[in-house]
């Protein structure tokens, strides 16, 4: 059966949407949560163990504190307060920790290391899921069980001020508000002012039992200049007078006692970011100040939680009852002033919470070791209210309480430590469905091959022996897995007719692929594969990077995978520059050919001093592209994992001490990619690129990363909003005029030279848009990819002959290895946000979005677009196009179904977010562009053939 080529594609990219879909599904868990819809209450509460026949008693102990301040500091590390520099940055709150009446700790936080998850971490002490990432740009109500709303039921009266996240989650909590956009980066003083500007009449009053206040400058300043910058000193300091001042009110009121939080919802980076599961990351400071704690004589070495385990000490202490998705355990060291009886029961009440969200979350819960103990532990308990209510006072009744204080956090850590292991119930019958439908994928550049229909062999798939027992193998796994599996899938709960056809028809596509497979490989005796030196290295690259994908470490450091690649093309293409201009420079006879005859006739009439010129040019190209990669490694660190080190390229150097050089090399660096970028473009686009790049450095000078000549010292640096914007008009001008001209050149004129000028047009407008965007000491990496481009293309593609698959593949090669070059990584936390917001003076979302992502993919994007543009440019572009994406879509179809494959083994490992789902979604949403593009271009080279016919 003939099917149209665009028409097959079509069909194989919305089963690519489907299989990545129905794997993402079952990839993003569902956070452990308990079966009751209903949330908890205090007539809920178990009664005290007692032994024996007496009645239990349904004491609650008394609320251990009368008002709570939590002082939430975004993105504080841990090292800012406890560590050898929290001295010097918060010296008030490091002398309370020391020798005030304080509890300091060291508060894991569980990847992914994002505000939102963080703040749902914090009042519900579970573990987020996945998903609560992407829900962190536009955050739901948060309808499960919580301590705010605990608070709120209560009759406490709730006040906040800070991060407008906790107004959307909690909408009708707070008795009185200010939410500030979180997402504005820039802006560092005014989102911590409009905080600070309530204190003194809140504090002054008496009509409130709970402050809430998040303070995000710190955050904002470690996206902009890092945690060694110079504006970190002064923020942490301001945020130290705040504490003094909220301490110092409290103290004066002479009540009962409060208690006085302060804590980070995560960490910080080397580089300022935040997401993955690095220490300085997950690891944030918690201290605990009231008087009714004793007071320190020493600094003391701070004991490690969990940040959940807030949750549950927040909810007694407050006389509320545990949310019943909690996994945290009670801070021992809160309880230490109040009498044993009210240890033990603050220690049960805990563990009853915990065990009975273990019995919704583990099939075999009985036999888990926490909860055996706890049985233990609770009837241990039991015995000692026996003695206790009989009025035994002796030291064997101390000791006997003691022992089962023991046994219930030991119970509590083992039953916390069970659940927290339960991270989510995914759905591996779809994660296996969508991999299988991605299998499809192979078939992409069979409809980008060229040809006007794809000849399907329907017929004989379906009358041959494998599918029937491909239809039988399938429908086994489908009744073996819903009639054995724990937990109900997807696919269980569809109708077993739709299954069935679904399984026909997934066998037939299976079986008619491979008949595809088969009829394209020469397995006649006339088909003999023909490879060179530089077609093995490509092919065996590809597969080996792929191979790579099965271990952790190599997907952590994938970018020394593609650094040695490109140090190995170099090689190659050097040897081949070598063979074609110096070992085969004579013929058969002994005289001088010409080098590398063109096609036309022309090149033959070039003077010799040109061909010699182009000749050392041409050699000395690998080796300068390779000396270029070795020095770009430098300006950026990468990787997973050695994050937690301290940086040492070049440009985590203090910016501010070498501003004159960084001056210089900024401004080399923008003349000479106008020079690299202008040579295709018009006039008008010229004079535009101009105005741009040099609106780029005066952007770079307002916001005090570069100087003027005439810039006056004392001079305030600003957001560079004006100096943004002006570029902003001078992208979008150059953008147009290649729009234009790419229209006129398809609809009005066939303009081969008019259409390859609008794109060289578009192209120039994305680079001036990589510029604005690009970190000053990341600019010599924009103008090494721009030189290395016109190198390459002038001296190596163009002139050694290397077909469209060869050009795509190592196009696609130079562009993993720019991604890296950029200072990106595997993981999410290496995403610099704060390109965002250039040029921007509140948070937008659309153009926050789209600005980050272009910013952080700019390598890969830019060298795309090159290849569209210089395979665009040659004779015979439509054809050349048409194999590039060939080539391009079966490339970019293995590496992402490694990576599915990858992520379905290793689901278990903690650091799974934090590198392999951010590296998915990027090959996911990557291979389905680039079966678009090709799809796009196919289908204009086959209308264009049929116009011509």
């Amino acid at each position: 059966m003939k099917v149209r080529s665009s028409v097959f594609a079509s069909f194989i990219l919305i089963f690519e949407v489907v299989g990545i879909a129905l794997f993402l599904r079952g990839f993003f868990p569902v956070p452990v949560k308990s079966s009751f819809s209903s949330k908890s209450s205090l007539s809920d509460q178990p009664k005290e163990p007692l032994a024996g026949s007496a009645p239990n008693s349904s004491r609650l102990p008394q609320p251990l504190f009368k008002r709570v301040v939590i002082m939430l500091v975004d993105a504080l590390r841990e090292d800012f307060v406890l560590g050898p520099s929290g001295r010097m940055y918060m010296p008030y709150t490091r002398h309370l920790v020391e020798k005030g009446s304080s509890q300091s700790f060291v508060a894991k936080a569980r990847p992914p290391t994002v505000t939102m998850p963080r703040i749902k971490a914090l009042t519900t002490g579970s573990i987020p899921g996945f998903i609560d990432v992407v829900m962190n740009l536009n955050s739901p109500a948060l309808l499960e069980d919580n301590l705010i709303w605990q608070a709120k039921t209560a009759g406490k009266r709730i006040v906040f001020y800070g991060d407008d996240t906790w107004v959307r989650l909690f909408p009708k909590h707070f008795m009185e508000y200010d939410g500030t956009t979180s997402f504005f980066v820039s802006d560092y003083t005014e989102v911590d002012n409009n905080v600070t500007r309530h204190l003194d009449s809140t504090l002054k009053r008496d009509d409130w039992d709970m402050l809430i206040l998040h303070y995000l400058g710190l955050d904002h300043i470690g996206h902009i200049s890092g945690p060694h910058s110079s504006l970190i000193q002064p923020k942490l300091l301001e945020m130290d007078d705040i504490l003094k001042k909220i301490h110092s009110a409290l103290e004066a009121e002479g009540s009962l006692p409060y208690l006085l939080v302060l804590c980070g919802d995560h960490g910080m980076s080397e580089t300022g970011s935040h997401g993955g599961s690095s220490e300085p990351e997950v690891n944030t400071p918690l201290v605990l100040i009231s008087p009714a704690f004793k007071r320190k004589v020493g600094m003391e070495k701070p004991a490690v939680v969990e940040q959940v385990d807030l949750t549950p000490t927040l909810a007694l202490g407050l006389g509320l009852p545990i949310s019943q998705n909690s996994v945290g355990r009670v801070i021992p060291g809160v309880l230490e002033e109040t009498s044993l009886r009210d240890q033990l029961r603050f220690l049960h009440l805990n563990g009853h919470q915990l065990s009975c969200l273990l019995k919704d979350s583990v099939a075999d819960y009985e036999k888990d070791p926490g909860f055996e103990q706890f049985r233990v532990a609770e009837k241990a308990h039991g015995n000692w209210m026996k003695l206790y209510l009989e009025g035994n006072t002796s030291e064997v009744l101390t000791n006997m309480g003691k022992k089962v204080l023991k046994q219930y956090l030991e119970a509590l850590a083992a039953m916390s430590s069970a659940l927290s292991k339960q991270l989510g119930k995914y759905d591996m019958y779809s994660m296996v469905a969508g991999m299988l439908l991605l299998i499809l994928l192979l078939a992409m550049p069979e409809a980008l091959s060229g040809a006007a229909s794809v000849d399907l062999p329907v017929l004989s798939a379906l009358l041959s022996l494998p599918f029937y027992l491909l239809c039988l193998l399938l429908a086994s796994v489908h009744v073996l897995v819903c009639t054995s599996a724990e937990s109900s899938c997807y696919f269980c709960s569809l109708s077993w007719g739709l299954v069935f056809a679904a399984v026909a028809f997934s066998s037939a596509m299976f079986c008619i692929l491979v008949s595809i497979a088969t009829r394209r490989l020469p397995l006649g005796g006339d088909g003999e594969w023909s490879l060179s030196e530089l077609d093995v290295l490509l092919l065996a690259g590809t597969v080996g990077h792929t191979l790579s994908l099965a271990a952790s470490s190599f997907v952590e450091e994938e970018h020394q995978t593609w650094y040695f690649l490109l140090n190995t093309l170099c090689l190659v293409v050097f040897q081949d520059v070598c063979r074609k201009y110096f070992r085969e420079q004579r013929g058969p006879g002994g005289d001088e050919e010409p080098i590398l005859p063109s096609k036309d006739c022309r090149s033959s009439a070039r003077p010799a001093a040109g061909i010699y010129s182009e000749r050392w040019l041409a050699l000395a190209t690998p080796p300068f592209t390779c000396c270029a990669a070795g020095l770009l490694r430098s300006l950026n660190q990468t990787g997973v994992q050695w994050a937690h080190l301290p940086m040492s390229d070049t440009g985590s150097t203090g910016c501010s001490e070498h501003k004159l050089v960084l001056s210089l090399l900024s401004a080399f660096c923008l003349v000479l990619i106008y020079l690299l970028v202008q040579r295709r473009c018009s006039w008008v686009s010229k004079v535009a690129l101009a105005l741009g790049l040099l609106g780029v450095y005066s952007y770079r000078a307002a916001v005090g990363n570069v100087l003027f000549p005439w810039q006056h010292a004392g001079r305030t640096t600003s957001k560079g909003t004006v100096e943004a914007r002006f570029v902003y008009v001078f992208v979008l001008g150059i953008l147009f005029t290649g729009t234009k001209d790419l229209l006129r050149s398809q609809i009005i004129t066939a303009d081969a030279k008019l259409k390859s000028r609008g794109l060289w047009e578009i192209y120039s407008g994305l680079v001036l848009l990589a510029s604005l965007l690009f970190r000053a000491h990341n600019l010599p990496v924009l103008c090494c990819c721009l030189l290395i481009q016109t190198l390459m293309a002038q001296f190596i593609w163009k002139r050694l002959h290397y077909d469209a698959a060869q050009t795509t593949i190592m196009h696609y090669w130079f562009g993993q290895a720019f991604f890296y070059f950029q200072g990106n990584s595997n993981n999410i936390g290496t995403v610099d946000i704060s390109v965002g917001f250039v040029g921007l003076e509140s948070y937008v979302e659309a153009p926050a979005i789209f600005l980050t992502a272009l910013s952080t993919y700019a390598g890969p994007l830019l060298w795309a677009c090159h290849l569209v543009c210089y395979l665009s440019s040659e004779r015979d572009s439509p054809v050349a196009l048409g194999h590039g994406c060939y080539c391009l879509a079966l490339l970019r179809s293995v590496p992402a179904a490694a990576y599915i494959v990858l992520v379905t083994v290793l689901r278990y490992h903690l650091f799974i977010w934090s590198v392999f789902s951010p590296k998915l979604l990027y090959e996911s949403m990557h291979l389905l562009l680039t079966a678009a593009v090709c799809l796009f271009f196919n289908t204009m080279e086959q209308s264009h053939g049929s116009s011509k016919s």
